[in-house]
Parts: structure tokens; C-alpha cells; sequence
């Protein structure tokens, strides 16, 4: 039986794609879900459908991400999944501006969010955080694949940022979680992958974000779960062991 849940969520990039069906992922379960984004009619669009709330603005403007938090009030989960990817070109080709704008969605975003909602969280002695990677923070990005220099190295200093921030929240009652949802196809992914590549059902990022949420997987705080190749209920039931042995998590070994 999937997880009931209460409280509000808080999804950055929320107006279709990934974000959308967390979005109502979230909703079905019982959460009341704000949405955010910077295309007004999508994020509108969304919130009308699930019963929810639209903040409309930019995840890598400071002012934009303080006044979401001002105006969704207590917070209880915050999926960062809005990103970008990068120019086509090769990186001594690439607009410098056009190159870093990759980081300020994908990895300043991230941390503009949680250091304006995180303090209320702790606060009330709980909460939770999912960023949402990408494969291509740990595996090469094959050249001419369409995702330019700076998208897989934005990814994995998300995945560095989710490891240390966990660890920072120690003892708080606050978790920090970094998935991958696969090859999901979207209007980003489409235009980069070959229309017969191996795609990920979407409904399995969303599904996996509802189990964090629950709770239930507190103990893998801080690890890298797969939307597809990891089994969420095995890791729980595993969780123990993978701690032990620090699985689940991107290092190097010798």
C-alpha cells in the first residue's frame, strides 16, 4: 500500500516534466504542494490540477527563492528538481555567462532553497530535502551528447552538496536525500537522446520522492538512490549493512 502523507512540499521546477508529476504525486498522497517555476501558465496550470499553490520566479535569484519561503510558511519537504543543461558546444566554444547559469540552476538553486526553508525545518525538529541528480554526475558524458561540459559536473557538485549538508544536519531531525530518476523523457532529454533509447517510466522518480518522504527511508539519508535500478523497499530493509559499508555512494576506490 503506498505511503499516506501529510504536511506541505515545497517543488522547484514543479510546472511540467519530472517536477509536474512529483507534483501530483505528492498531492494524490495527501500533501498540499506549492509549485514553482518561471513559466506562470505551466506552474498555474499545475497548481489549479492538484489543489495546490503556484509561486512563480527563478530557483538561482536569492530574492525570488526568500519571498517562495515567505509566502509557503512551514515547510515539511522540499524537492529541488528544477535544472537546466548545457550548450551543445564544446567547452572552449561555450559562453562563460551561458556555462556557469547552468550551475546557478542546478546546484545555487539547490542551496538558495534550503538555506531559506532549512532553518524553519529545524526548528520544528523535522523535515526533509530531495535534490535531484542525474547519472551524469558520476558517469562520462559521451561527447557530442547534447548536455555540454557543465551539466554532469553541476550534478555531482549537487551530490557532494547533499553529503555535506546531510552530515551538517546531524542530530537536527532534518534528512537531505540525492536521487536520479532515470532517463526520463522530457522536453530536455528528447532533444539529447535518440527517440528509441532506454527511457525510465515516469512514474517512478515521482514514487520514490513519496517514500522519502514518509519517512521510512531516514536511515539512507545522504546516499544516492536510483529511481530504477535501486528497489527502495530492499535498500530500507538493508540500510543497516549499507551504512556499514557506505554503499550507495559515489567514491573513489582504489
Amino acid at each position: 500500500m503506498a505511503d499516506s502523507l501529510s504536511g506541505t512540499a515545497l517543488v522547484t521546477g514543479g510546472g511540467r516534466g519530472i517536477g509536474a508529476n512529483i507534483a501530483r504525486e505528492l498531492a494524490g498522497a495527501g500533501m498540499r504542494v506549492t509549485v514553482t517555476g518561471r513559466t506562470r501558465a505551466q506552474v498555474e496550470g499545475i497548481a489549479e490540477e492538484i489543489g495546490g499553490t503556484a509561486l512563480v520566479g527563478d530557483v538561482s535569484k536569492r530574492e525570488d527563492v526568500e519571498r517562495w519561503a515567505e509566502e509557503a510558511g512551514d515547510v515539511d519537504l522540499l524537492v529541488n528538481n528544477a535544472g537546466i543543461a548545457g550548450e551543445h558546444e564544446v567547452a572552449w566554444e561555450e559562453d562563460p555567462g551561458t556555462w556557469w547559469h547552468v550551475f546557478e540552476v542546478n546546484t545555487l538553486g539547490p542551496f538558495l532553497t534550503t538555506r531559506a526553508l532549512v532553518p524553519h525545518m529545524i526548528d520544528r525538529g523535522a523535515g526533509r530535502i530531495v535534490n535531484v541528480s542525474s547519472g551524469a554526475s558520476y558517469l562520462p558524458v559521451a561527447p557530442g551528447s547534447g548536455l555540454g561540459s557543465s551539466y554532469g559536473a553541476s550534478k555531482a557538485a549537487l551530490g557532494r552538496f547533499t553529503e555535506a549538508l546531510e552530515g551538517q544536519l546531524d542530530g537536527t531531525g532534518v534528512h537531505a536525500f540525492f536521487i536520479s530518476p532515470g532517463l526520463v523523457r522530457s522536453d530536455m532529454t528528447a532533444s539529447v537522446f535518440a527517440a528509441d533509447a532506454p527511457w525510465t517510466p515516469p512514474e517512478l522518480a515521482p514514487r520514490l520522492v513519496r517514500v522519502l518522504a514518509s519517512g521510512r527511508a531516514d536511515a539512507l539519508a545522504g546516499r544516492y538512490i536510483h529511481a530504477e535500478h535501486d528497489d527502495i523497499e530492499e535498500l530500507i530493509a538493508r540500510a543497516d549493512e549499507i551504512r556499514e559499508h557506505d554503499l550507495n555512494a559515489i567514491r573513489l576506490r582504489r
